[in-house]
C-alpha cells in the first residue's frame, strides 16, 4: 500500500493538534498505519530547535533570517529521519505544519520574500512534498487568543503567540493566497465549526482520496 503525505496548517489556535488526533484514532480504526509528527520538532534535533524558537530565553530578538534557517533545520531533519522512511513504508504521515508555513510566516509575514523561503524549503524537503493539505481557516484575532489561553493554562510563553495582530492577519492571508493557487493539494476548512463537524469535513475528503481502505 502506497505512504499518503497530509499536512494540516492554520494560524495559532485554530484546533490543528485536536484534529490530527482524532485523524489518526480513525485511520488506525481503519487498518493504517499512522505517523504523526509536528513542527518545528519531531526528531531529537528538531525537539531541541523547537525549544530555542519557541521557549528559549536565547530566542528573543532573534533575527528573521535565523529563525527561517532553524525552522528549515528542523524540517530537513524530520523529512529525512521520520517522514521519508514511513512513506516508503506504506504509512500515512500527518504532520502539525510543513513547508507551507514557513512560506507564509518568514516569507510573507515576516517578509523575508516568498522567493527566499521556497528556495530554503526546496533544499530542506528534497522531493517530499505533501499528496493533502488541511489548512483550519478562522479569524485571526479568535484563533490567536485561543492558543495564547491554552499556553497561559499550561504555564508556558509562546514566543511566536506574542506577535500582534497585523502579523497574524498577514499569516491568514498567506495561508488562503496559497491555498487558492493551489486548489489541488489544499483543502480550506472553516475551523470556527464544532470540533466534530470540522473533523467530519476532513474524513469526508480523506474518503473521497480514498487512503482510508
Amino acid at each position: 500500500m502506497a505512504g499518503y503525505f497530509i499536512t494540516f496548517e492554520g494560524s495559532e489556535g485554530c484546533g490543528k493538534s485536536t484534529q490530527i488526533a482524532r485523524l489518526k484514532t480513525r485511520l488506525e480504526a481503519k487498518g493504517r498505519r499512522v505517523v504523526s509528527v509536528r513542527e518545528p520538532g519531531g526528531t531529537a534535533l528538531g525537539e531541541k530547535v523547537r525549544s530555542l524558537l519557541q521557549f528559549d530565553a536565547a530566542g528573543q530578538g532573534m533575527a528573521p533570517e535565523a529563525e527561517l534557517m532553524l525552522f528549515a533545520a528542523s524540517r530537513a531533519q524530520l523529512v529525512r529521519e521520520i517522514i521519508g522512511p514511513a512513506l516508503r513504508e506504506g504509512a500515512v504521515v500527518i504532520a502539525d505544519r510543513f513547508l507551507d508555513s514557513t512560506v507564509v510566516y518568514q516569507g510573507m509575514a515576516r517578509k523575508l520574500g516568498r522567493e527566499v523561503a521556497e528556495a530554503v524549503n526546496a533544499l530542506a524537503v528534497g522531493d517530499c512534498l505533501p499528496d493533502r493539505t488541511f489548512l483550519l481557516d478562522m479569524e485571526a484575532a479568535v484563533a490567536t487568543e485561543r492558543a495564547r489561553k491554552v499556553s497561559e493554562a499550561a504555564g508556558v510563553s509562546d514566543r511566536m503567540e506574542r506577535e500582534n495582530d497585523e502579523f497574524f492577519a498577514l499569516v491568514r492571508r498567506g495561508f488562503l493566497d496559497l491555498a487558492e493557487e493551489a486548489p489541488e493539494r489544499f483543502r480550506v476548512i472553516d475551523a470556527s465549526q464544532s470540533v466534530d463537524e470540522v473533523s467530519q469535513a476532513i474524513w469526508a475528503i480523506l474518503q473521497e482520496d480514498g487512503i482510508h481502505t
